[in-house]
């Protein structure tokens, strides 16, 4: 399994949550194991203390995604370093995948699953990934959707560095959004014209002969 695919880990676990809907899907134990994937042994070791603990992960995580999207770098790094520190890995490497028909395995690096509860293995994963993902594309990579009231997390691999939604049906909206927005605002502009022409015509009407 490539390193990089652990940030997504960071991610679901962020999305879990939508605060400003005051929506939390993170609530019983079976959502703490739909996030590592039935498949996965550390989610069948996953009991109903995980619930608290996985929250409280969540907001840290979160923490991390809301410094680097307001573009505070050094303190994303900080929040990052310290998940780092009280839930570190264990890499190994692992060759369960083949090149050929005799059998060559291709080598990679491989996070172990083996920590003292499910919390600190997904934490643990989550964290080591995202800090892949930060080191490797930069910390600008990390953000919060714009479309609001969604701020589901995203990790921005665009090669433009250009994303701002964490989907395309958050894009569509918010573009759909703008562009009602500006059309209120050019109708507003033109009965302001139109306001403004009558009110001087109005004024030349009512003005005497002798006046001029």
């Amino acid at each position: 399994m490539e390193l990089a695919y652990y940030s997504d880990y960071a991610v679901r676990l962020v999305n879990t949550e939508e605060p400003a809907r005051n929506k939390d899907s993170l609530t019983t134990v079976e959502a703490v194991r739909e996030l590592f994937g039935k498949a996965s042994q550390m989610a069948r070791r996953a009991t109903d203390a995980d619930v608290t603990r996985f929250r409280s992960v969540r907001g840290r995580l979160r923490a991390v995604f809301t410094a680097a999207d307001e573009g505070d770098q050094t303190t994303a790094v900080d929040l990052l370093n310290s998940l780092l520190l009280e839930f570190p890995v264990s890499p190994q490497i692992s060759g369960h995948d083949y090149l050929d028909e005799e059998g060559r395995p291709r080598w990679h690096m491989h996070l172990a699953d083996h920590p003292s509860n499910a919390t600190a293995g997904y934490a643990a994963i989550a964290a080591m990934g995202l800090a892949f993902h930060l080191t490797e594309f930069g910390a600008d990579r990390l953000g919060l959707c714009q479309a609001s009231p969604c701020r589901n997390a995203y990790l921005d691999t665009s090669t433009n560095r250009s994303r701002r939604y964490c989907s395309d049906r958050c894009a569509t909206r918010a573009n759909v959004a703008a562009y009602r927005a500006r059309k209120r605002q050019e109708a507003l502009e033109a009965e302001r014209s139109e306001n403004t022409g009558r009110t001087a015509e109005n004024s030349q009407e009512s003005t005497t002969p002798a006046d001029r």
